[in-house]
């Protein structure tokens, strides 16, 4: 598989993520406005292409005033654990009206504390 492919796997995951589950736990302000500051990719074994989904597990793993974290792994459980991908991607958030970066609102560290993993 063509290892751009996995950056969109994440990014596909990453808003499911933060633009459905943070909505719905009350932080709709996301949706309107992140960039990714970075991306960090490490590939750990190669995946082949199948007809089967391949599993992505993500979560939050660092707040900060103005930035925040989600890592990420794309596996599979069975039949034995295999990490095919582990990522990170760093966000900001960012006002579009001002055309500059923001601070993360309370209501957003809210929402986002509850997605951290523990």
């Amino acid at each position: 598989m063509n290892n751009g492919r996995y950056v969109d796997y994440l990014q596909d995951a990453r808003v499911d993520f933060l633009f459905r589950t943070a909505a719905e736990l009350g932080a709709d302000t996301l949706e309107t406005g992140l960039l990714v500051a970075r991306h960090e990719v490490h590939y750990r074994a190669p995946l082949r292409f199948r007809s089967e989904p391949v599993r992505i597990e993500l979560w939050i793993s660092e707040i900060k005033a103005a930035q925040f974290t989600v890592d990420y792994e794309i596996l599979d459980l069975e039949p034995t654990r295999t990490t095919y991908v582990e990522a990170r991607t760093k966000l900001v958030p960012f006002d579009f009206k001002a055309n500059r970066l923001r601070r993360i609102t309370p209501e957003e560290r809210v929402v986002l504390s509850r997605l951290v993993a523990e």
